[in-house]
């Protein structure tokens, strides 16, 4: 079975972007492919965080992969931080890129953009996420459409190792959906939807009630007109919003169309609404009964087992073609 790699920051409230983007597909792959999917609490501190804060936000994240259906017989689910390894790859895969490849991350130009200083983490980002990746020899790679500029370095670090210390690491692809792969903001379609949004309106998160998310979509930008169409040159706030309706639904872009013809964009965001709620609901129970059990410590332990067995002897491997000493092999 090929291997799955992928991982969500605990940072802000998971939303039905993650869900959609993310989460949605990691259940599918656990039954096809061998799946690790971990809360990527080191990428997380990139920025700064209150530590009580990354604390409930990690367990949080653990839960609600579990709550959506992942299943922890068949996909290990574990904090990054609980394996050391992430970070000793993510030092000596940073020795092997170069200033300019990082100068050009658009998600650092966009994180830092407009702050007097900015954290050398933030910077060096993407080779960690490179060793997470290449940490497993993961075969597919979940990733938004804004990720895929990160992935690319991970295959570019992957072939520059391989070509220097020999053929160690399996060069990753990326798996994106092709509708709802990116879900936008609620308030402007022309921004991914994000956690770390300060306007609350522009986002459905996972655990919203349920007439919180009826007043969010009642509020959701549209554009002119009033027909409900899937065009994302010309009508992107109606779009991104059947994107989410395909995913709440068994229908199609062309049933939904069909469904709202002459009805406007009323009729279509307050059915929108019923559909996310109800989604949403069996999650959200599943999520509250797996904080109470408090049985998220152990699952996430097993987790962390299950990715060091895999870590451990690629970390070493790579060490050993590096030249290190391996004391404790001897």
């Amino acid at each position: 079975m090929k291997k799955v790699l992928s991982g969500i920051q605990p940072s802000g409230q998971l939303t039905i972007g993650n869900y959609v983007g993310a989460i949605h597909n990691f259940v599918k792959l656990q039954h096809t492919h061998r799946c690790l999917f971990m809360v990527v609490d080191l990428h997380a501190i990139t920025v700064p965080q209150e530590p009580k804060a990354l604390r409930e936000q990690s367990e949080s994240v653990a839960a609600l992969y579990i709550a959506a259906g992942i299943e922890p017989n068949k996909a290990g689910i574990f904090m990054q931080s609980s394996v050391p390894a992430h970070a000793q790859l993510g030092w000596l895969l940073t020795t092997l890129t170069y200033m300019g490849e990082l100068e050009r991350m658009t998600q650092f130009k966009d994180k830092s953009a407009g702050k007097e200083s900015v954290g050398a983490g933030l910077f060096t980002y993407p080779a960690l996420m490179a060793a997470d990746i290449l940490l497993y020899n993961a075969d597919l790679v979940p990733v938004g459409e804004d990720q895929k500029q990160h992935l690319e370095l991970t295959r570019d670090l992957a072939h520059r190792f391989n070509q220097r210390f020999g053929q160690t690491f399996t060069i990753p692809e990326p798996y994106i959906p092709q509708v709802g792969g990116r879900i936008m903001s609620l308030d402007d379609a022309s921004k991914k939807m994000s956690k770390s949004n300060p306007n609350p309106a522009s986002f459905i998160a996972l655990l919203d009630p349920p007439d919180v998310i009826r007043k969010k979509m009642s509020r959701a930008v549209t554009d002119s007109g009033k027909e409900v169409k899937y065009d994302v040159m010309n009508k992107p706030e109606i779009s991104n919003l059947m994107g989410i309706y395909t995913h709440c639904s068994d229908l199609s872009l062309a049933e939904i169309e069909a469904k709202y013809e002459g009805q406007g964009y009323g009729a279509f965001k307050k059915d929108l609404a019923e559909r996310i709620i109800a989604t949403l609901e069996p999650i959200q129970q599943r999520y509250h009964e797996i904080r109470a059990s408090g049985e998220i410590y152990d699952i996430l332990l097993q987790g962390a087992e299950k990715a060091e067995e895999i870590a451990g002897p690629i970390l070493r491997e790579v060490k050993e073609r590096m030249g290190f000493l391996q004391l404790k092999d001897k």
